[in-house]
């Protein structure tokens, strides 16, 4: 069984291409990339994914059940989806000045928008201290939601996404708005969780090269709803691909295992 499987897949709304022709395989342990342009993809790509969104044509498999084919409430249960446009929390909860980081980490062993606290208990307490303290923001538990900083939220939502053990962690842009200090720690939470639980397979999609975390095994380039290139992380993301998928000549470097691009001047 594969993590993930997509065999000719399409999507296609009121006659706009958002994918086409994609064949993609994700096995256990291994932690995706999916890199390309505004507008190439990734997105829908993603909710695919997640069991969000049906394909067109083709086939999905997640976890080894086919789209179409399998209880998506049940399947989603062992999903951990992070996107910045996803409202799992209710906003009534963000912004309650009794709801702490914990409260919030809480509410995903039920997969709710608000905590029910009949069903939770000290287990559950002591699961969401320790994955708050493996993202690294252990001393934000007692610290209302509605006052950390975007940064910190990105970890939070993580841990969150985490509560229900999931087999596959989604990351849709998870640095998008953060600043420097703000991104590098989300990035480093990221690495570790890859140290610490070799089991667990991640995809994450991002714009930015900057943003790729060292641990990355295998890539996928996406241009115009396509996959150009998808393997192993060095075969792909290298100056030749990165310059096709995003349309200009860029120099790509490699430093302590994270990648760095510029546009090659004239």
């Amino acid at each position: 069984m594969h993590v993930l499987e997509l065999e000719g897949v399409g999507v296609r709304v009121v006659g706009k291409t958002l994918l086409s022709s994609i064949d993609w395989r994700v096995d256990f342990g291994e932690h995706w990339v999916v890199l390309g342009p505004n507008g190439a993809g990734k997105t829908t790509l993603l909710s695919l994914a997640s069991a969000v969104r049906h394909p067109t044509e083709g086939s999905v498999h997640v976890l080894g059940h086919r789209l179409g084919r399998v209880d998506l409430r049940e399947l989603r249960r062992h999903i951990g989806l992070v996107a910045a446009s996803q409202r799992l929390v209710d906003e009534s909860l963000m912004e309650d000045e009794d709801a702490t980081a914990l409260t919030v980490v809480l509410t995903g062993h039920t997969g709710t928008s608000v905590p029910l606290w009949d069903k939770l208990g000290e287990a559950e307490r002591e699961r969401a201290l320790r994955l708050l303290a493996d993202l690294g923001c252990k001393d934000l538990a007692d610290r209302e939601f509605r006052v950390c900083s975007q940064g910190e939220r990105a970890r939070v939502r993580i841990a969150r996404a985490l509560m229900a053990d999931p087999a596959v962690l989604l990351l849709d842009e998870p640095a998008a708005g953060l600043d420097l200090p703000a991104r590098e720690d989300l990035i480093s939470a990221i690495e570790d969780l890859a140290a610490t639980r070799p089991v667990l397979t991640t995809v994450t999609v991002t714009h930015h090269l900057e943003e790729v975390p060292a641990t990355t095994t295998h890539a996928m380039l996406m241009k115009d709803a396509r996959v150009l290139a998808a393997g192993p992380v060095d075969d792909v993301l290298t100056p030749d691909n990165l310059s096709d998928c995003f349309g200009r000549p860029l120099h790509a470097d490699r430093l302590d295992g994270r990648w760095y691009a510029r546009a090659v001047r004239p």
